[in-house]
């Protein structure tokens, strides 16, 4: 028996000079959708600084405003139920720009110095928006990144994907509260400036290679089922109780926190309030990205132990109405909140098939986004019976159950299907 060289397969040059711009192609869009994601999720936190405004124009109460947050929370939550999902059957792109659309009406919608019904339909809209594209753009990055380096690590997707996540809920305060206060027209130059970023973003998404074969026969169309069968069931639920803590902390300073900057702590200016959140998620964005060689379960560690440490804090520093303690308590927390949330995005990506990645992802978020809610909430409704403070306590005791669940969890020897 003899033994032929194996053959060396050649393309013509024609083939390699398109498989070289394909891969060109694919790593342009891989910046293309982090810009594209970084702009939504700013957009979606520009009113955060703008609130006091808000109730000073309409006489809204703290209550008034967890309200308007809810509304939000729940526009996220129902587009993540009926819509976070169905990318992986009609395309990244086609979703993608749906939900920059939605976010370039509810831009239009706060334009028109609303009253506060269309300010709580302009933030139904927003979060409609925000649902559709978190879970999408996540699969979106994974896939452009395998593409335009197959044989790299996913650390490149992974710091990318979360810092524009959680770092673009940092820039909407940051650049709102600097426009609002050294700029006239505080309640409608943050829209016009970011509605035009958002058009930008549309464009772009349009240019942006499509990573979904589409099938000629669709699956019969369901709304988001939360599973865990994603190869770890125990893995899978110890990464969604990682991302309700990470958004519980990133609920309160979106909601609650411009309040009590401005009124407990008699700190009014609107840069403080959009400096005080963007130091938070500046913060957790920055130590995703410095963590991102350390081991999986160490990096885990480090985002549930600061997590607690910084919430605990956060409690102290209500209660002793001290800003330095709030601000060094919230930046710890963030930190904690940000490593941890990473290590959930990589947990699920890393177990889910392809076909069920934005299945997966869309659960993640779901949950994650139900933290950002439920407790803000929450503490909204205690306060019209106690104290911010009070409130602040047991929120923190609730959080360190759920973080002490989470850790436990993450510890069981995983079981694969």
């Amino acid at each position: 028996m003899s033994l032929s060289a194996p053959r060396l397969v050649r393309r013509a040059p024609g083939q390699q000079i398109a498989a070289r711009h394909s891969v060109r192609r694919h790593g342009a869009g891989f910046w293309l959708i982090a810009s594209a994601f970084v702009t939504a999720m700013a957009f979606s936190t520009v009113p955060t600084p703008l609130y006091p405004l808000y109730q000073a124009r309409d006489g809204f109460s703290t209550f008034t405003v967890t309200i308007v947050f809810a509304v939000y929370a729940l526009g996220v939550l129902a587009s993540l139920l009926l819509a976070g999902h169905i990318s992986d059957w009609i395309g990244r792109r086609k979703v993608l720009i749906t939900a920059l659309t939605l976010e370039l009406v509810a831009a239009a919608l706060f334009l028109t110095q609303p009253s506060l019904p269309l300010l709580l339909l302009a933030r139904l809209v927003t979060g409609l928006g925000v649902g559709m594209l978190t879970a999408t753009a996540t699969a979106h990055l994974h896939e452009l990144h395998t593409a335009h380096r197959p044989d790299a690590s996913p650390q490149r997707f992974e710091i990318v994907s979360t810092a524009a996540n959680i770092g673009g809920l940092g820039f909407g305060p940051l650049i709102a509260g600097l426009l609002a206060q050294y700029l006239d027209a505080p309640l409608r130059l943050p829209y016009l400036v970011f509605g035009a970023l958002l058009l930008i973003s549309i464009a772009a998404v349009a240019l942006t290679p499509e990573t979904v074969q589409v099938q000629s026969v669709r699956p019969a169309y369901r709304p988001q089922r939360i599973s865990t069968n994603h190869g770890d069931p125990a893995g899978y639920v110890a990464a969604a109780a990682a991302g309700f803590a990470s958004f519980a902390v990133f609920g309160l300073f979106t909601s609650l926190a411009p309040g009590f900057v401005g009124h407990t702590l008699h700190h009014p200016s609107r840069a403080l309030t959009g400096l005080t959140v963007f130091a938070v998620f500046g913060a957790s964005a920055a130590a995703q990205t410095l963590t991102s060689r350390l081991d999986a379960t160490l990096r885990r560690n480090i985002g549930l132990y600061a997590q607690a440490a910084g919430a605990t804090a956060l409690a102290v520093g209500m209660h002793t109405a001290s800003l330095t303690l709030f601000l060094v308590a919230g930046i710890t927390a963030g930190i904690g909140a940000g490593v941890l949330f990473k290590s959930a995005v990589g947990t699920v990506v890393a177990m889910a098939t392809p076909a069920k990645r934005g299945e997966a992802l869309a659960g993640l978020f779901l949950i994650s986004y139900l933290g950002l809610a439920l407790p803000a909430i929450a503490i909204g409704i205690a306060t019209r019976y106690t104290t911010m403070t009070t409130a602040m306590t047991w929120f923190t005791a609730v959080l360190l159950a759920l973080l002490t669940t989470a850790g436990l969890l993450a510890r069981r020897p995983s079981h694969t299907d």
